[in-house]
């Protein structure tokens, strides 16, 4: 058993002689240290570097543990290095204001491009600089990404969004996908597809003339063949890896893991509640994974209604935001075959894109509720959880104006708080629900609401998430990756790991918002 996993995390990682994750450089001392909580946090041990090869600890370990006395903290103390998080030696001036911190978060939150994978690191190479988002975000992140990207080309700093850009399209060709993080416990997901908007907001900050969508064209292609192989040999109803045939026929894509293990990053929280579910452990680890794609981990959004995360059921909803993100692909990549003189891809992909777009409003919009929401298959009907994600298709343009004018009704009276809008109603103790807020959702929400000229409560929200932000920064100094919106006075909490400083897409959104110089804004 424990080598049919290792051969197939071996091909998760790009095939025999790829970079090994943590769990295969050290069978048996892996699971010893993330069960035995030697590190408060998983991912603490999973980024740490050996002192020695890890062979060398490993023999060690296997001689040493069954002496008398032997202190597994004191071992790991003694042969690894622990990890720094990039804010930890950073102080911030809070005199100097909000957007001194945010010009100088650039800098702090920056790594160097790296040409080769450091020996028996977790890390992967990536060929330019980047950002990473903070605290124990040691690493790029897909979907946080795009929301930092806005911030760079909020500060004019197009070279490191041209970096970062350049960076997903070699992530994308180098494993076909672009992992979760550029971490090899991570390689058997990816995230939220927002590439396509990446490599617009890099079109937009060219100007004219720019041919970033003729560039990345291959690698968008790429990401659309990563999100929907296998559909086509699917029957109506039916699901395989990403992709999803709806009872209707129509093709669609759900959130997946290619792994069925515990996440290496959290392996005593996966171990312990698989304990506590009536689903198999693979099923179990595959729900998490696949809640770990989606960025939304963890959140009422996934569960059983009225239940906990021990009945999580990810791979059983397609998801409303995660579609709203393939339709702008695919026109995206009709965009780009347009520019490049392609006349047989271009109207292809435009029919595509109208396909989902029927598809989209036809399973997602819950016309009683006035609302989209993911879509249960197995149930054949719209998901009962009402959450935030029901903003991408005003964000993305899929929604009817009449459906917009239901949708801010709905924002108003259901997630309407003090200090912006809840990711979801549901208070569950889980970071993606109430009472808890993140800085991406309020931007979709407020462009969203814009695009469809709902102004006065896109400004309201605005208003209120970035009167929170600064006054927060204000009291404590920093810029946080979520925010309580309900007792704008306590910090959020809930999930697996404490709330953590940076923060990458915050800093994005809010330097955004503050330059959208609207009368809301400046009260």
């Amino acid at each position: 058993m424990k080598k049919r996993f290792l051969i197939g995390l071996l091909l998760l990682a790009g095939g025999v002689g790829a970079q090994p994750s943590p769990r295969q450089l050290y069978p048996g001392l892996f699971e010893a240290v993330q069960l035995g909580s030697v590190y408060a946090d998983n991912k603490t041990f999973v980024d740490a570097l050996p002192k020695a090869p890890p062979t060398e600890v490993l023999a060690e370990y296997n001689r040493q543990r069954t002496q008398p006395g032997f202190d597994l903290k004191a071992f790991v103390a003694r042969y690894f290095t622990p990890p720094v998080a990039p804010t930890d030696l950073y102080r911030s001036n809070i005199q100097a204001g909000i957007r001194a911190h945010l010009d100088t978060l650039w800098t702090v939150l920056r790594r160097p491009a790296q040409a080769e994978a450091q020996q028996y690191s977790s890390l992967l190479p990536l060929p330019r600089p980047y950002l990473v988002p903070g605290g124990r975000f040691r690493e790029i992140y897909y979907w946080d990404s795009y929301f930092t990207m806005l911030g760079l080309r909020e500060a004019g700093r197009t070279e490191l969004l041209r970096d970062m850009t350049a960076n997903f399209g070699y992530l994308l060709d180098h494993y076909g996908h672009i992992p979760n993080g550029n971490r090899t416990y991570y390689l058997s997901r990816s995230q939220p597809p927002f590439f396509a908007l990446m490599v617009q907001l890099l079109a937009q900050a060219e100007g004219p003339g720019s041919r970033a969508l003729v560039q990345y064209r291959p690698q968008l292609q790429r990401e659309y063949t990563y999100w929907t192989t296998g559909g086509n040999a699917l029957a109506p109803g039916t699901a395989a890896g990403c992709a999803v045939r709806m009872p209707g026929g129509e093709l669609l894509s759900r959130y997946w893991d290619a792994s069925d293990q515990p996440r290496e990053e959290s392996y005593r929280e996966d171990v312990e509640t698989a304990r506590l579910s009536k689903q198999p452990p693979a099923e179990f680890f595959r729900n998490v994974r696949a809640a770990a794609a989606s960025g939304w981990d963890f959140s009422s959004r996934w569960f059983v209604p009225g239940q906990g995360l021990a009945s999580i059921r990810t791979t059983s909803l397609v998801p409303v935001d995660l579609n709203c993100l393939l339709l702008t692909l695919e026109q995206t990549l009709a965009r780009a075959a347009r520019q490049a003189g392609d006349s047989t891809a271009a109207p292809r992909f435009r029919r595509l894109a109208q396909v989902r777009t029927q598809a989209i409003r036809r399973y997602f919009w819950d016309a009683t509720a006035g609302w989209y929401v993911d879509y249960d298959l197995p149930r054949r009907q719209p998901a009962a959880v009402h959450t935030l994600a029901g903003v991408f298709p005003l964000a993305l343009g899929v929604a009817t104006a009449a459906q917009a004018k239901q949708a801010a009704q709905r924002l108003q009276t259901e997630f309407l708080r003090p200090g912006g809008l809840l990711t979801t109603p549901n208070a569950t103790g889980q970071q993606w629900d109430a009472p808890n807020a993140w800085a991406p959702l309020q931007y979709l929400a407020v462009m969203g609401l814009r695009r469809y000229q709902q102004t006065a409560l896109a400004d309201t929200i605005a208003h209120r998430w970035v009167r929170l932000n600064v006054r927060v920064f204000n009291q404590t100094g920093k810029l946080l990756e979520k925010y309580n919106v309900e007792k704008t006075d306590l910090l959020a909490g809930g999930g697996e790991y404490p709330l953590q400083d940076g923060f990458g897409w915050t800093n994005g959104v809010l330097l955004r918002l503050l330059n959208e110089e609207r009368p809301a804004l400046q009260r």
